[in-house]
């Protein structure tokens, strides 16, 4: 089997309303109907804000991600069933992944429509230029990720490496994270950087994964907080 991740990247209301309704709906019956399994919708969620409150700087960014199994990519119908967008400025781009997930949720169990509680955090990231392909991976996820995981409150982390791109004009990211956090981390810093309350355990976890990203990223990773949907 091969994972699938499309990526629909636009203004911030292009995944609003009507459609991220039937991402959740008849999207994933369309999906499933083309052979798609383990389906995943992670759509915006304007009751989450952004990331530690900053706005994006660009006018177009990742608003919603769907991620689905099929047997074999050069013969899966699937992709047809995702629907187009209104905006002209948003498209969906989609990327053959190899995934690892050093951190399966086993405390978050999704609900009878899918949703799983807290909210989910997509990173989409580009190697940079000084770094060569196995040395970029050996830092991300031989090193970073035991830190990624122990200096904060995530209870799920998926690390899906680009294979390839799968349509044309998609952004080259190398990789596309997804981190799991309770609710409450997405107002309080301590929560988020598993602190405890403690001031200076926050200042120690935030300067940690501060210094580890600094050693595999360059800084222009967008990062995205969304609603996770789960669809065996």
């Amino acid at each position: 089997m091969e994972k699938l991740v499309y990526l629909l990247i636009g203004p911030p209301g292009a995944a609003s309303g009507d459609l991220a309704a039937s991402l959740r709906g008849s999207v994933v019956e369309g999906l499933r109907a083309a052979g798609a399994r383990r389906i995943q919708v992670n759509v915006t969620d304007d009751g989450l804000g952004h990331p530690f409150g900053v706005e994006p700087d660009d006018d177009v960014h990742l608003v919603a991600a769907v991620s689905m199994w099929v047997d074999a990519v050069e013969q899966s119908a699937a992709p047809a069933a995702l629907p187009a967008v209104a905006d002209r400025f948003a498209s969906w781009y989609g990327y053959l992944v190899t995934e690892s997930e050093p951190l399966p949720n086993t405390s978050h169990p999704a609900g009878p429509d899918g949703r799983v509680p807290g909210f989910a955090q997509l990173v989409a990231l580009t190697r940079p230029a000084q770094l060569g392909w196995a040395e970029w991976r050996r830092v991300w996820q031989g090193s970073h990720t035991a830190v990624a995981i122990h200096t904060q409150s995530s209870f799920r982390y998926v690390q899906n490496v680009v294979v390839r791109p799968l349509t044309a004009r998609a952004p080259g990211y190398a990789a596309i994270v997804e981190e799991c956090f309770p609710l409450e981390a997405a107002s309080d810093l301590h929560v988020f950087f598993a602190s405890e309350g403690d001031d200076a355990k926050l200042t120690r976890h935030m300067a940690a994964m501060s210094d580890s990203c600094d050693r595999f990223m360059d800084g222009s990773a967008p990062v995205t907080w969304t609603t996770e949907y789960l669809f065996e």
